[in-house]
C-alpha cells in the first residue's frame, strides 16, 4: 500500500513538471491544423482512413484550460519585476509589484518623480483657508450637551500631559480624529450592503476625511519624534477611542457625528495655540516637509506655519461635515436622503 502511495505521489510530481509544457495551449489553430493534415495523410492514406476523432482526456481538457488561463513566462518575468522607491531618508528600497502588475512611474507636474507611497498626485489639492475658523454650534438638545461637555472634559488630561508641546499634541489628535470617519464610513458601507441601498456620497466622504487626518499624522511625524511611551499611549487611547465611537455610532449617529463636530472645534482651538507659539518664538519654524509640501501643494519655501495654517483649514472642514450629518440625524432624516458636502480635493 505504501508502495502505491508512493509511485502515485511520484507520478502526479512528475505531472505538475511536465503539464506546463505538454499541456500550455487550450485550443490549436487553424493553421496547425492544416500544416498536420499532410502528415496524417501520409501516416493513414487516403482520406477515407484518416485518424479518428477522439475526444480528449477530460483531466486533459482540464489541464489545457488551466495553463491556457496562466500568463506567459514574459508576463510572469514582469509580474516578478520590483520597483525602486526612494525613501525621504535617501535610501533605496525595492517594493514589489501588486497582483503582479508592475506599477506605473509617476511623475510630478514639473516632471520630477514622484516619491510617495502613501497618497498619489490626483490625491494633492489646495485646501480653502477662508474657512470660517470662529463657527460653533451651540448645544442646545441634551445630547448635544452631553456631547459638548464629554469633548471638554477629555481636554484636561490631555493638556495637563502635552502642556504646550504643540508638535506631540497634534500627533496624538490626528491618531484619534482619524478613526470616526473610518468607522462611520466602514458602519454605512456595511448598511448600505444590507439594505441594498445608495449611501447619498457619505461612505466616500467619511472615509475621505480618515484619509485626511492620516495624512495629518503622516506631515507631523516628520516633524516630532514621538517618545516610546508617548507610542504606548497611542495604543492605549486608540484602542478605547475607537471601541467606544464603534459602539456610540451604533447607538446613536446624531451622537457620534456631533461629539466629532465638537472634536475638531478644540483641534482648531489647538493648532491656534500652536501658530502663536511659532509666532512667539517659542517653536521653530522649520521648514515644511516635503510631504506635506506635494499633499498640499503648498509652494517651495514653504515652513511649518504653513502646514499648521492648511491643516486647521482642513478640520474646520471636518467641524462643518459632522456637525451637518448630525443636524440630519436629528431632523429624523437619514444619511443617505441628504447628498454628502463636498469633498477636500
Amino acid at each position: 500500500m505504501a508502495t502505491v502511495m508512493m509511485s502515485s505521489r511520484s507520478a502526479g510530481s512528475l505531472l505538475r513538471q511536465l503539464g506546463p509544457r505538454l499541456f500550455s495551449t487550450a485550443v490549436v489553430s487553424r493553421t496547425a491544423a492544416a500544416a498536420a493534415e499532410p502528415a496524417q495523410a501520409l501516416l493513414y492514406g487516403s482520406s477515407m482512413f484518416a485518424a479518428p476523432a477522439r475526444a480528449p482526456a477530460p483531466w486533459v481538457k482540464f489541464l489545457s484550460v488551466r495553463m491556457a488561463s496562466t500568463s506567459t513566462p514574459a508576463q510572469e518575468e514582469v509580474g516578478r519585476q520590483e520597483e525602486s522607491v526612494t525613501t525621504p531618508g535617501g535610501e533605496k528600497k525595492e517594493v514589489v509589484s501588486y497582483w503582479g502588475v508592475a506599477p506605473a512611474k509617476l511623475v510630478k507636474e514639473d516632471g520630477t518623480e514622484w516619491k510617495w507611497s502613501c497618497f498619489r498626485p490626483w490625491d494633492s489639492y489646495k485646501p480653502d483657508v477662508t474657512i470660517d475658523l470662529e463657527k460653533h454650534h451651540k448645544p442646545t438638545t441634551f445630547l448635544d450637551k452631553v456631547a459638548y461637555w464629554t469633548v471638554k472634559s477629555l481636554r484636561i488630561p490631555t493638556d495637563i500631559f502635552f502642556q504646550r508641546r504643540y508638535g506631540c499634541r497634534a500627533m496624538m489628535l490626528e491618531t484619534v480624529a482619524a478613526v470616526p470617519g473610518m468607522v462611520g464610513g466602514m458602519l454605512l458601507h456595511l448598511r448600505s450592503l444590507r439594505r441594498f441601498e445608495q449611501s447619498g456620497g457619505w461612505i466616500r466622504t467619511l472615509l475621505d476625511e480618515a484619509e485626511n487626518e492620516r495624512m495629518h499624522l503622516m506631515t507631523f511625524m516628520e516633524v516630532s519624534q514621538p517618545r516610546w511611551y508617548e507610542r504606548a499611549l497611542v495604543l492605549a487611547v486608540q484602542g478605547i477611542f475607537f471601541n467606544a465611537y464603534f459602539l456610540g455610532y451604533l447607538i446613536s449617529p446624531k451622537f457620534a457625528h456631533r461629539v466629532v463636530g465638537y472634536l475638531e472645534e478644540e483641534a482648531i482651538h489647538s493648532y491656534t495655540e500652536f501658530l502663536k507659539e511659532i509666532d512667539a518664538g517659542n517653536i521653530p519654524n522649520v521648514p515644511a516637509p516635503a510631504i506635506a509640501i506635494d499633499y498640499w501643494r503648498m509652494p517651495a519655501g514653504s515652513t511649518l506655519r504653513d502646514v499648521v495654517v492648511v491643516v486647521r483649514a482642513d478640520e474646520a472642514h471636518h467641524r462643518d461635515v459632522n456637525h451637518y450629518a448630525s443636524d440630519i440625524h436629528y431632523q429624523g432624516m437619514e444619511l443617505k436622503q441628504s447628498p454628502a458636502p463636498l469633498g477636500y480635493h
